[in-house]
């Protein structure tokens, strides 16, 4: 059953679990359980994705009941009028706050403009030998990304050098070892905490938030970091 944190007559809002598609994808033949068909079944009604998280992302993902508000919401996220708010765990001590503005190329080879402002929330240092280091250091970040390309908050935080734990292929593979062979974790700690958009029939200002999965909470307890999730 998913987690339905947002519905009205025409929009609804889910809380996406870690490694489930938004929907059939030529690229991941490995499963037949998608987002939008369980929404479908579960509410017994159309509905359709209005945006995309990646399958190893948590976190809001916005649906349409009605086909012709599709257009105009994914036009909300087109034009970055939609606030989008995430929260991951990296490798390292990164920067108090920071911009990113670095350039993405996407899959058919067209260069585009690509900014994430982030913020660090906690940085944590463990007693866990890491290659030459006695210990190992991480830090809770919140990240808005102000343009939408694809995978853009993993790649950046990549490029900086703080890359997302669990993260393939642009994370730290030996990071994600240590991972999966300390503590059985393989998800990528990445999670879509919130969402601001306006409803285009009301034209409310919605704001959708979702609680942290289970292993996220269960990594920042085993890492030891003391964060609280905020009201929305």
């Amino acid at each position: 059953m998913l987690e339905v944190l947002f519905e009205d007559d025409h929009i609804v809002a889910i809380n996406k679990p870690h490694g489930l598609l938004v929907h059939r994808s030529a690229i991941a033949t490995n499963t037949d359980v998608y987002a939008v068909q369980e929404l479908r079944n579960q509410l017994n009604c159309h509905v359709s994705p209005v945006h995309r998280l990646d399958r190893k992302t948590s976190g809001v993902l916005l649906f349409s009941k009605n086909k012709d508000l599709v257009a105009p919401l994914q036009q909300q996220f087109a034009s970055h009028q939609v606030e989008k708010t995430y929260l991951a765990i990296l490798r390292g001590w990164t920067d108090n706050k920071g911009t990113i503005d670095y350039a993405l190329t996407n899959d058919k080879g067209k260069t585009q403009e690509a900014i994430t402002r982030y913020k660090t929330l906690e940085r944590t240092e463990i007693a866990v030998p890491f290659g030459k280091h006695a210990t190992s250091r991480y830090s809770l970040i919140e990240a808005k990304p102000q343009t939408g390309r694809m995978h853009q908050l993993r790649k950046h935080f990549a490029h900086i050098l703080h890359p997302i734990i669990g993260d393939r292929p642009h994370g730290c593979n030996k990071q994600n070892k240590l991972f999966l062979e300390k503590w059985q974790m393989s998800t990528m700690l990445l999670h879509a905490q919130k969402l601001k958009f306006t409803h285009p029939l009301s034209k409310q200002t919605i704001g959708v938030k979702a609680e942290l999965q289970s292993e996220f909470k269960r990594m920042l307890h085993t890492l030891e970091f003391n964060y609280s999730s905020p009201s929305l």
